[in-house]
C-alpha cells in the first residue's frame, strides 16, 4: 500500500500578514478618524477659529464669494458666514444623532433585555406593542409627530428616538435569547441570583457591543432623516443652522449659487459615510469573536 505524505500547510508569508493587519487597523482608524475630526471641527471649531457667529449677519454682505476677507467659504443670501453654519449646523446635527441614540438604545435595550430575559406574558406585551409601533410607516408617522410637536430640536430628537426604540428592542431581545441558552446563565439563576442582577452583570455587558454597532449603523440615518425634516421646516427651524435646513434655503438659489447646497450636503455625505464604515467594521469584528 501507497503511503501518503501529508502535505504541510503553507504558512502565510509575514509580509501579507502586516498588510492585513494594515488594512484592518485603517478600516477602523480612517472613519473613526473622520469622525473625531468632524466632531471637533463643529464643537471647537467656532471657539479657535476666527468665524463669525452663524446668524445675525448684513444683507449688505449676501451671496460674497468663497475666499472673502473674513468668510472662507462665501456667504449666504442673509449675509452669515457659511463655514460657520456649517460647523454649527454640524454640531446641531451630531447632536441629535447621538441623542436619539443613546435614547433608543437605553429605553430600547433595556427594554428588549427584560421581554427576552422574563418571557412568558411580559415579553408577549412588551413586543406587541412595539410590533404596532413597527407596523406604521415610520417616516410618515415621523413628520406627523414632529409637525404636532412642532420645529426645535428637541422636538425632533423626541420623534426620531419614539421610533428607534422598537429596533434597539428586538437587536437587545434577540440577543438576550440567545444569552438564555448559555450554561453561565443558567448557573447565575440557580444560585439565586436575582433577575435584576443578572440582567446588569451578565446581559448588559454582552448584548451592549451588538446595540452600539447598531447605533453607529443608525447615526448616518438618523442624520439623513433628521436632515430631511430640517429641509421640510420640521426640523431644527431658521435661523438656527442644520444642514438639513442649509440645503433647503440653498435650493431656492440653486442655479445661481450651487455651492450654497453644495457644502452642507458634502459634510452631510462624509459625515454619514464616515459613520456607515464605522459601523460595518464593528459589526463584522464583534461578529467574528
Amino acid at each position: 500500500m501507497a503511503v501518503v505524505e501529508a502535505v504541510p500547510a503553507l504558512a502565510e508569508p509575514a509580509g501579507a500578514r502586516r498588510t492585513g493587519n494594515l488594512l484592518r487597523h485603517l478600516e477602523l482608524g480612517v472613519p473613526a478618524a473622520v469622525l473625531v475630526l468632524i466632531a471637533a471641527a463643529c464643537f471647537l471649531g467656532p471657539l479657535v477659529l476666527p468665524v463669525p457667529p452663524p446668524v445675525g449677519g448684513s444683507v449688505l454682505d449676501s451671496y460674497l464669494d468663497a475666499g472673502s476677507p473674513g468668510h472662507l467659504l462665501g456667504t449666504d443670501p442673509n449675509g452669515n458666514d457659511i463655514l460657520s453654519r456649517i460647523l454649527h449646523g454640524g454640531r446641531a446635527s451630531l447632536v441629535v444623532a447621538v441623542a436619539v441614540n443613546v435614547l433608543g438604545l437605553l429605553i430600547g435595550g433595556t427594554l428588549g433585555a427584560l421581554s427576552g430575559y422574563a418571557g412568558g406574558a411580559v415579553d408577549t406585551v412588551i413586543m406587541r406593542v412595539l410590533d404596532v409601533l413597527i407596523a406604521f410607516p415610520s417616516l410618515v408617522l415621523t413628520l406627523a409627530v414632529a409637525q404636532s410637536l412642532g420645529a426645535s430640536q428637541t422636538n425632533t430628537i423626541l420623534a426620531l428616538a419614539f421610533f428607534s426604540i422598537p429596533a434597539f428592542a428586538r437587536i437587545s431581545r434577540a440577543a438576550t435569547l440567545r444569552l438564555r441558552e448559555l450554561p453561565f446563565m443558567a448557573a447565575a439563576q440557580l444560585s439565586g441570583t436575582p433577575g435584576w442582577r443578572v440582567l446588569l452583570r451578565h446581559v448588559a455587558p454582552n448584548i451592549t457591543p451588538q446595540l452600539i454597532t447598531f447605533g453607529m449603523l443608525g447615526m448616518g440615518i438618523v442624520m439623513v432623516i433628521e436632515g430631511a425634516l430640517s429641509f421640510l421646516g420640521l426640523g431644527i427651524p431658521l435661523p438656527a443652522p442644520s444642514w438639513g435646513n442649509m440645503i433647503s434655503q440653498g435650493q431656492q438659489s440653486l442655479s445661481a449659487t450651487p455651492m450654497l447646497v453644495v457644502w452642507p450636503c458634502a459634510a452631510l455625505f462624509v459625515t454619514v459615510l464616515a459613520f456607515n464604515l464605522l459601523g460595518e467594521t464593528l459589526r463584522a469584528r464583534w461578529s467574528g469573536r
